[in-house]
């Protein structure tokens, strides 16, 4: 099955958003693929505030969160992929949901087109009779 996360993602930020709350983003910036400010990364995470009126051309993607911002006044396209994304919360009451970091997705120079495929896994429910 594909990652459940995007759907959490997306459905909390609508949730959000439309309780009048601001929607912060917890960013893991140490992940590859992260485009964000550097500047304002702290102990390997950033916390972006993805309201609707803080960014433009906002696009939730199943695979990343991307938009433009104003950092210090200076305009930056932002990139998150989606495994980079720690937590989904209102600004307000801190109500929302964190997610368990997902190990790193190996480089193809790390051990071929073989490391990218997944394995099969064994099925986890057994046939009793």
């Amino acid at each position: 099955m594909t990652s459940s996360k995007p759907y959490f993602v997306r459905a909390l930020y609508d949730w959000i958003v439309d309780n009048n709350c601001t929607p912060y983003l917890l960013v893991d910036a140490t992940r590859a693929g992260v485009v964000v400010p550097q500047d304002y990364v702290k102990d390997g995470s950033i916390v972006l505030n993805i309201a609707p009126g803080a960014v433009v051309d906002f696009n939730m993607l199943d695979d990343a969160v991307c938009f433009n911002a104003r950092f210090s006044g200076q305009p930056m396209d932002v990139w998150v992929p989606m495994s980079s994304v720690l937590g989904i919360y209102a600004k307000e009451n801190g109500q929302g949901m964190m997610f368990d970091p997902e190990p790193p997705t190996p480089s193809p120079s790390s051990g071929g087109a073989d490391s990218l495929v997944e394995k099969p896994k064994k099925p986890a429910l057994k046939v009793v009779k």
